[in-house]
């Protein structure tokens, strides 16, 4: 691989976790928009997932989009999606990590952030995120480019986010990312997409006080938008391909 710039995606396969989210259904749509087929895991609603993944782009070459169940905290559904994925499509270029919760508890409130609360957000955002990796990483080294996009947070290096427990588990996401770009190699690049306040609902109970507040103190003056991590994404893919083992920051300034 001389991991050159490309300008198309055409018959290159996407898994999204958390492909219904904000962020996670941009991307399929940027991706797809290029020409990848584009599978997104969701754990409820099989309908809702079948139709967004139906109207996807869908003009290049062989191109077909999906939807598979998976329960990112659920090792057993990964196993089974990816084999869904490896019938189906036969491979898995692009893997983006971008399912995961969260809850606001500030960070003085130690007794709001109970030990279950903390287990389950390590579950989701950090566990999660490497059982999805161990699952299709037999399908991204068969690749030989595969790339692997976790959407972290610009919490796991400012210290602050919607809770300790959150703001734990992206920066140990970041540091294994890491890791494991150094151990996988050439044949899979891995890189942490960090944004910071996204116009998303992703935190319960923010809305538009919080966003108008958080774009007041952002130098670039808004917020970020779904689709600004999902270019970034999309750039990985396509144009800025020789970057494996580091951070992303897409916050318009918001962590200085």
């Amino acid at each position: 691989m001389t991991f050159e710039p490309r300008t198309r995606l055409d018959g290159k396969t996407a898994i999204i976790s958390g492909g219904t989210g904000a962020i996670g259904l941009a991307t399929a749509q940027r991706l797809a928009s290029l020409g990848a087929c584009c599978v997104l895991l969701y754990r409820k609603d099989q309908g809702h997932a079948d139709g967004l993944a139906g109207q996807l782009p869908a003009d290049g070459p062989g191109q077909r989009h999906g939807a598979v169940f998976a329960e990112i905290t659920d090792s057993a559904t990964l196993r089974h999606a990816a084999a869904v994925v490896a019938q189906r499509y036969g491979r898995c270029d692009i893997l983006v990590n971008s399912a995961g919760f969260t809850k606001a508890v500030p960070a003085a409130d130690l007794d709001a952030l109970d030990d279950d609360l903390i287990d389950r957000l390590m579950q989701a955002n950090f566990r999660g995120v490497l059982a999805t990796i161990r699952a299709f990483l037999p399908l991204l080294k068969a690749s030989g480019d595969g790339l692997v996009a976790n959407v972290s947070s610009i919490a796991a290096f400012t210290g602050v986010g919607s809770n300790l427990a959150y703001v734990g588990a992206k920066a140990g996401l970041d540091v294994v990312g890491d890791a494991l770009a150094k151990a996988l190699a050439p044949a899979v690049r891995v890189v942490s997409v960090s944004p910071g306040a996204v116009a998303s609902g992703f935190v319960p109970g923010r809305g538009e006080a919080f966003n108008n507040s958080a774009a007041a103190t952002t130098p670039l003056g808004r917020i970020g938008q779904p689709d600004d991590v999902a270019a970034v994404i999309a750039a990985l893919a396509t144009s800025m391909r020789f970057i494996t083992g580091t951070r992303i920051v897409v916050d318009g300034g918001r962590h200085l």
